[in-house]
């Protein structure tokens, strides 16, 4: 039972980390980013190209593959969002319109990497097992695992102690009353966009450093998940989608471990957190969070 913790722990930081860049934009401007799993995607990538291209060691590349995510974010913001901010279906066309450019990033990697699985090459990181608490855990997962802490809390810091958190949170509440206070509002949803697609980069390197397996429709998958997770965590709140990801982590990893059949995982994982929601509708933090967040 604790090796299956620990396997659920360190793939729920993944999940977490992930949504934690879906919440962010959702609690500023109350739409959906669906390009948020193609920069997943890129993230990976760009981390491989570093590796493999440049040579240079995972936590250069972790670094590099943020930054050019961050960038990509802000292209994402100002093609896809922003001409359309003061139309009055600003959502939904928003919406679409992210599923246009998240296409278009999917074109762009099967025609730079073609459509087959990439891996990192053996060496990308000296992976040793340790035991710990009648577990064996890899160094690989214990990595992944801390990383995805210190950017957690690394977010929370930013949002909760910085003048940028502070004006994002302004901005969440109120746009109209924020540039009446003299806030910059299209600066902070600029850097949210950034902020929030150098974590969704971050969550691409570690998935495909976890599984060792990078291809252009990798964020598919993680997609659906990342959904769940903030909807089940209160949507636009950020310790909900950190709780949300280390849940369905959990609960996959386990019903796992419980039915024997791995085909079975995402219905029971899904199912339990359909059961959360008739509970709690709002989410396990509800919908106050949304704007504390």
């Amino acid at each position: 039972m604790a090796q299956q913790l620990s396997n659920g722990l360190f793939l729920g930081g993944v999940y977490a980390l992930f949504a934690l860049g879906y919440t962010l934009v959702f609690g500023i401007l109350d739409i959906l980013n669906l390009a948020h799993a193609a920069i997943f995607m890129l993230g990976a990538f760009a981390a491989l190209v570093l590796v493999t291209q440049l040579n240079v060691g995972i936590g250069v590349a972790l670094l590099g593959a943020m930054a050019v995510c961050a960038l990509l974010g802000v292209l994402l913001e100002r093609i896809a969002f922003a001409p359309l901010r003061r139309r009055p279906d600003t959502h939904l066309a928003g919406l679409i319109s992210s599923i246009a450019v998240a296409t278009m990033f999917e074109a762009f990697a099967l025609w730079r990497f073609e459509a087959r699985t990439q891996r990192f090459p053996p060496g990308t990181f000296d992976d040793q097992t340790i035991p710990l608490f009648g577990a064996s855990i890899s160094q690989l997962q214990l990595l992944i695992l801390a990383v995805a802490i210190v950017l957690m809390g690394l977010l929370q810091l930013i949002v909760r102690r910085t003048r940028l958190g502070a004006a994002m949170r302004a901005v969440a509440e109120n746009e109209r009353a924020a540039r009446v206070l003299g806030i910059n509002v299209e600066r902070t949803i600029i850097l949210t966009f950034a902020l929030a697609s150098a974590l969704g980069g971050a969550a691409g390197v570690l998935y495909g450093l976890a599984f060792n397996s990078i291809s252009p429709d990798m964020g598919r998958s993680i997609e659906l998940r990342g959904l769940a997770v903030i909807i089940v965590g209160g949507m636009g709140s950020i310790p909900g989608a950190v709780i949300g990801g280390f849940l369905l982590g959990l609960v996959e990893v386990l019903s796992v471990a419980i039915s024997g059949q791995s085909s079975y995982r995402d219905a029971i994982a899904f199912a339990a957190l359909f059961l959360i929601l008739i509970i709690r509708p709002s989410g396990l933090l509800g919908a106050p969070a949304v704007r504390d967040a």
